[in-house]
């Protein structure tokens, strides 16, 4: 199988890659290095790795041609500054419709998307959130840019999955507050929780599924969501635990900031009906996994699409 990838160095990307790459498939993956690093996907055989934007047709276009590619995997998204409303649209938006275009020109047979969660509102209607709930992504620009990149999915015509993520995490994540948390605590500073729950899933579970999707496995929207959700608080203590610190340091709680949900809670029941169950990897796994990879080669990152929790982060590390 041909699988050309997009963001291929990030999270989700580069862990689907090793996937495909692992089972003799060739992949070409298409990547800014925005966010993601370059050490998470290496040179090797059966990979071609091309550095450019997603925004530029005719490069997509060029690469569509040449590759001629089975599938598309389009992890690539802009989300590192909540203000960078420009940057979201070019990448999110237009850039998912030139993913989308070129599918459909180039006759691919699937095209699998990654929605945010947010395309729900920071305050839904229902908990768990079920697919049939309304959409609206009013809350942010990453919210908005990556709903106009799932219309133009929908639109194109094309064979497509659209996975809408819980917060996806693990050794190669670079957003949020796990990488935010290990950067703090190993310059001994204080963090911050809030009283947020979140669904907190492993990266390599997703990928695993997204593997699943690229042949053939199920059709439209799905919720990747483990259907439970911990306090914000119950990562810190991951990380704390994983970090084997010999004094507990009391991380400080700070409300929920106008741009962030008390919890989203998505329903997997249509997930696990198509692609069987899943088994999730627990949070502490998660940590020790992740903190095993930064004490060795660092963290990078720990961006938020949260404008308050940006704030507030860039007011601390001035501190």
């Amino acid at each position: 199988m041909k699988v050309f990838i997009t963001g291929g160095s990030g999270q989700v990307g580069s862990t689907a890659a090793d996937m495909f790459l692992g089972r003799g498939d060739t992949v070409m993956s298409l990547e800014n290095f925005s966010t993601g690093r370059r050490d998470n996907l290496l040179d090797q055989e059966n990979l071609t790795q091309v550095e450019g934007s997603i925004a530029d047709w005719k490069l997509v276009d060029q690469l569509f041609s040449d590759f001629k590619p089975d599938v598309v995997v389009h992890t690539a998204a802009s989300y590192k500054d909540p203000e960078d409303w420009e940057t979201d649209a070019l990448v999110n938006a237009v850039g998912g419709a030139n993913i989308a275009k070129g599918c459909k020109l180039h006759k691919v047979g699937r095209l699998i998307y990654f929605q945010t969660a947010l395309c729900y509102g920071t305050k839904p209607l229902q908990q768990p959130i079920t697919l049939d709930h309304p959409i609206d992504p009013v809350n942010s620009s990453y919210a908005i840019s990556k709903t106009a990149g799932e219309h133009y999915v929908q639109f194109s015509g094309v064979d497509w999955v659209t996975f809408r993520l819980a917060n996806v995490i693990g050794p190669r994540n670079v957003s949020g507050p796990l990488p935010i948390f290990y950067g703090r605590l190993a310059e001994g500073k204080k963090c911050f929780v809030t009283p947020a729950r979140r669904d907190f899933c492993y990266a390599g579970d997703l990928a695993k599924v997204v593997v699943e999707a690229a042949n053939g496995k199920g059709n439209g929207t799905y919720h990747f969501s483990s259907g439970k959700d911990v306090a914000i608080k119950e990562l810190y203590d991951a990380v704390v635990k994983a970090m084997k610190l010999n004094d507990y340091p009391e991380p400080e709680v700070k409300p929920l900031g106008p741009d962030d949900a008390a919890s989203i809670l998505l329903d997997p029941s249509r997930t696990f009906a198509d692609f069987g169950d899943i088994e999730f990897t627990p949070l502490d796994e998660i940590a020790r996994l992740s903190v095993e990879r930064w004490e060795k080669e660092g963290v990078v990152g720990g961006y938020t699409h949260l404008k308050e929790a940006r704030a507030d982060i860039e007011t601390a590390a001035k501190g």
